[in-house]
């Protein structure tokens, strides 16, 4: 298990180690989510990206 910092209210969350590339975690203070990278065993976190709407799909 890795302990990453939100990037938006910097609290601790907590990733699993079997984590793999694009699954989206939440932070339990702000709510934001981050979609997790892993390189080389390497895990980081971005801001995940807004679910758009498709009206009309």
């Amino acid at each position: 298990m890795s302990d990453l910092s939100c990037l938006v209210c910097r609290s601790d969350i907590e990733v699993e180690a079997q984590v793999t590339t694009g699954e989206i975690v939440e932070c339990d203070s702000c709510g934001q989510e981050h979609e997790v990278q892993v390189e080389s065993s390497l895990i980081s976190i971005a801001l995940a990206p807004e679910i758009e709407e498709t009206w009309g799909e």
